[in-house]
């Protein structure tokens, strides 16, 4: 049905295809990029086995949305990447989420709104670069069937 081939010609720039066709359109697109990081905390006010130190790997999903410059992307995916790994990660990475983060027990709940916060402020630092690019929402993981959530729409108007 499907037979391998390698093409005949690869496509080139201004030849084949012109730079004005690489934008497709001009509608808010949504782009995701997830990531995990080992860290271990405690809850303090809780009781249960997460009020003593105790530790997970967590998984972050990011959904960023914006305009398409010329070329037809919104963002990298190799900036997201830079953003997570320069400007969020190293305060979470292999650390005691009690003493990196801000003061606020390192629920779930609280984790993803400072991650959203952190997000948000990394891409308005770099608004010249992005169409528009917003964060629509970040889910923390804290166990592969439990996570809390922060969207932009609970975020702004709440």
């Amino acid at each position: 049905m499907y037979e391998f081939r390698i093409v005949d010609q690869l496509q080139k720039i201004d030849k084949d295809i012109y730079r004005e066709q690489l934008k497709y359109h001009s509608k808010r697109v949504l782009v995701s990029k997830e990531f995990t990081f080992d860290a271990a905390h405690h809850l303090h006010e809780y009781e249960g086995k997460c009020k003593n130190l105790h530790g997970h790997t967590y998984k972050v999903i990011f959904g960023l949305s914006g305009f398409v410059d010329d070329r037809g992307l919104m963002i990298d995916f190799g900036d997201i990447k830079e953003i997570w790994k320069s400007e969020i990660e190293i305060y979470l990475d292999h650390r005691y989420l009690n003493e990196t983060l801000p003061p606020m027990n390192t629920t779930a709940e609280n984790m993803v709104v400072w991650i959203y916060e952190k997000m948000t402020e990394a891409l308005a630092n770099r608004q010249h670069l992005y169409q528009d690019a917003r964060v629509e929402f970040v889910k923390l993981y804290e166990t592969p069937t439990s996570y809390a959530e922060a969207r932009r729409e609970w975020m702004e108007f709440d």
